[in-house]
């Protein structure tokens, strides 16, 4: 039970941002010109536990999708993997 609650982080900063742009799972995925899943991403705005490299890759497709700011990893979760 204890590492059942280590997983779940609580809905992260990332769904704020994407539901201010207008974007959904699919748009981000859209962007993305790595392997990155609807589920990895909607894993990520939900604050269950992903690793660094698909936090990298969330990432790097907000950044291509939103081409007016310039988003680091701590803007977007608020724990490190």
């Amino acid at each position: 039970m204890e590492e059942e609650t280590d997983r779940e982080k609580g809905v992260q900063p990332l769904d704020d941002i994407l539901s201010e742009l207008g974007l959904a799972n699919k748009d981000l995925v859209g962007f993305s010109r790595e392997q990155l899943t609807h589920k990895q991403v909607q894993k990520g705005r939900k604050g269950r536990y992903i690793t660094s490299n698909i936090q990298q890759k969330i990432l790097n497709a907000l950044n291509a999708a939103d081409k007016t700011r310039s988003y680091k990893r701590e803007n977007l979760f608020n724990y490190r993997s």
